[in-house]
């Protein structure tokens, strides 16, 4: 069973659960809803693939760096790659007015109360894109280390970031979204000493949680590890053209 957002509730055994102080019954929706997101994502999915798009659900909790990430990986792959993004955020389309500044192509998810995005709100956000003058769409989820983690938007890959101002546990903290990761990007490289960050310690959590994803280190400020991180994704997107 997947985590709970804040508010949710069912039963442990995922059946009919019982409120006995009120007497209330409730059924659990929270399968249905997940097949189908599931269902959506795969419809995504197809459509992506049909258009040659290399596409990254980028996930982290608030304030890990993704849009200076994204602003910076767009920049590096210039003249190799066009970058498109969707931006989900809960209430203002400040991260994605950065991107637009910059010369991204960028549409905005506003999700209220939301705490992650959803595999239609992301095809409705495409749909605004033209994905035919586009090699890669990065998803940029809402900032949040739980609840995004269930929802399959139709991506390829799952690009989850760690910085290292947020301490070197969190894989460990919350495995379920470090497990589903192909790819960890440790963000704020440039920062690490000020912060006491134990790149050693970090790694073997890595290594513990998401011993399958690709590890790469990075500081979208100083620009150092942005070269390797560009460069993968412009080989990954070749492979996709051939």
């Amino acid at each position: 069973m997947r985590d709970k957002c804040e508010g949710e509730k069912t039963s442990g055994d995922g059946g009919t659960s019982h409120d006995h102080a009120t007497g209330r019954q409730t059924i659990p929706v929270e399968r249905a809803l997940l097949e189908k997101n599931d269902t959506l994502a795969e419809r995504n999915r197809d459509l992506f693939r049909a258009r040659g798009l290399l596409v990254l659900n980028v996930l982290s909790a608030p304030g890990s760096g993704k849009t200076t990430l994204i602003q910076k990986t767009a920049e590096a792959l210039a003249g190799r790659c066009r970058l498109g993004v969707v931006v989900g955020d809960l209430a203002t389309d400040n991260d994605a007015a950065r991107l637009r500044a910059a010369g991204v192509p960028v549409v905005q998810i506003t999700t209220g109360t939301v705490c992650h995005l959803e595999a239609d709100m992301v095809a409705r956000a495409a749909a605004q894109l033209d994905l035919t003058a586009l090699d890669v769409l990065v998803i940029e989820n809402v900032g949040n280390l739980v609840c995004p983690a269930d929802f399959d938007l139709g991506e390829e890959l799952r690009v989850v970031l760690l910085s290292v101002t947020e301490g070197e546990d969190k894989p460990v903290k919350y495995p379920p979204l470090f497990h589903s990761a192909n790819i960890v990007v440790i963000t704020k490289t440039d920062l690490a000493a000020a912060a006491g960050f134990e790149r050693e310690k970090a790694w073997l959590h890595l290594r513990r949680v998401s011993h399958h994803a690709e590890i790469f280190e990075v500081s979208a400020r100083t620009g150092q590890g942005m070269r390797e991180w560009a460069d993968y994704l412009a080989q990954l997107r070749a492979r996709r053209k051939r």
